[in-house]
């Protein structure tokens, strides 16, 4: 199975350079994606963007340090007239921890050199429990990591086997320890909708995870992706599909579960223990500011310019050996590609999206948002767009309605 397609584009240029006349903003917020591209096994619902030891065809894990500092070389040498320190740093994947400790941290030193980082930046390291020790922790914890992302998915055997997950639900809090030991905040990530949970499976998982008194708690519905091998066991009728109403239910009873423990909801998904545990990097995104992902399949945003880098870790790493951007394509959003992004993304979060940046159309739409019930009026009056719970649930009927 192959990741997810890349998107079309415009080319992009072999030295990486911005478009003529694009100037990116010394004051505007910097963030840095480090997408690490290794899994022991491939999750059956997963279409990211990673790969395991044998789809890598002779790339080595221990040589991805190398090809990741070209592109920071490359990086600084196109941003190099407007030097922003990086207010967030976040290791994704795959499994970022499937490196050692020391290929993460020179990852995170190589940024630092080319680009600063902030005081008081944010830097994120996702995790499996598998994967992490009191140590290995410790150390990243040394090298400026500031927060570990755990990704315990479920408390539910049957339920991780439904999804692929490997992973014994008993070290993940051996793994929240570990952090706290290190020091680190704790984030843990849970997945509901798969095959065979129930809102009582759900109801223990989401109960475990609050025990372990983490600062974030992320909950995603399962989403079946095309291409998937879960998407092909539920097209062979081998699994059900994911039933809205139950998978509804459960966001509810997060959401009240978390509520219940101290917990604010700041995305649809998210939810801290107070504003300064939410997660600095995924607000950026969200808020449309300029981050620069680095490795195979990463994207990028700077000053309006988005860019995607090749997929695989061979084609990503010759490519650099040659002196060559890694990026596949590149595009400039038009005006209605642009506003349609803001309403979706900014819509979602708590502070809410200016009622300013609805068209001027779409504008009447919002009074009959908040007779449905998924708009909160006292917002709106303030001049923003905030989903009630309800609205959380029908999220994308309400950015329809503001840019159809």
């Amino acid at each position: 199975m192959a990741p997810s397609a890349l998107p079309d584009g415009d080319p992009a240029p072999a030295d990486g350079s911005l478009p003529l006349g694009v100037m990116p903003d010394a004051d505007a917020d910097f963030g840095v994606y480090l997408h690490i591209p290794f899994c022991r096994v491939r999750c059956g619902y997963c279409d990211f963007n990673t790969y395991t030891a044998e789809e890598l065809r002779g790339e080595r894990r221990e040589d991805y340090p190398d090809a990741v500092a070209r592109e920071i070389a490359l990086a600084a040498r196109v941003l190099g007239g407007t030097p922003r320190p990086a207010r967030t740093v976040f290791f994704g994947g795959g499994t970022p921890t499937l490196l050692p400790a020391a290929a993460l941290t020179r990852m995170l030193e190589d940024v630092r050199e080319a680009f600063g980082i902030a005081d008081g930046a944010e830097v994120t390291v996702e995790a499996n429990p598998d994967t992490v020790t009191v140590e290995s922790l410790r150390q990243l914890a040394a090298a400026g990591v500031t927060r570990v992302s755990i990704g315990m998915q479920s408390a539910v055997p049957h339920v991780l086997a439904a999804l692929d997950r490997t992973h014994d639900p008993a070290n993940v809090r051996s793994a929240v320890a570990a952090a706290r030991e290190a020091g680190l905040d704790v984030s843990l990530d849970l997945i509901y909708g798969a095959p065979g949970e129930s809102l009582a499976d759900w109801r223990t998982s989401v109960e475990t995870a609050l025990a372990l008194e983490p600062d974030h708690l992320s909950a995603y519905a399962l989403i079946i992706e095309d291409g998937t091998k879960l998407a092909r066991r539920i097209r062979s009728g081998e699994v059900p599909a994911p039933d809205d109403d139950l998978q509804a239910d459960m966001y509810e009873l997060v959401d009240d579960l978390a509520g219940a423990a101290g917990f604010d909801w700041y995305e649809v998904s998210n939810w801290a223990r107070g504003e300064s545990h939410r997660s600095r990097h995924n607000l950026a995104y969200w808020r449309g500011t300029d981050w620069w992902g680095f490795g195979p399949g990463a994207h990028s945003h700077v000053s309006g310019v988005r860019w995607w880098n090749v997929k695989h870790p061979a084609a990503y790493a010759q490519r650099l050996a040659q002196g060559i951007s890694p990026a596949a394509a590149r595009e400039i959003p038009d005006a209605d590609a642009t506003t349609l992004e803001r309403v979706l993304l900014q819509s979602r979060i708590r502070e809410g999206l200016p009622v300013d940046l609805v068209p001027a159309s779409r504008r009447p739409q919002v009074a009959g948002l908040i007779a449905d019930g998924l708009v909160e009026g006292a917002d709106a009056v303030r001049g923003r767009v905030v989903l009630t719970r309800r609205g959380r649930l029908l999220a994308d009927a309400v950015v329809r309605a503001l840019t159809d």
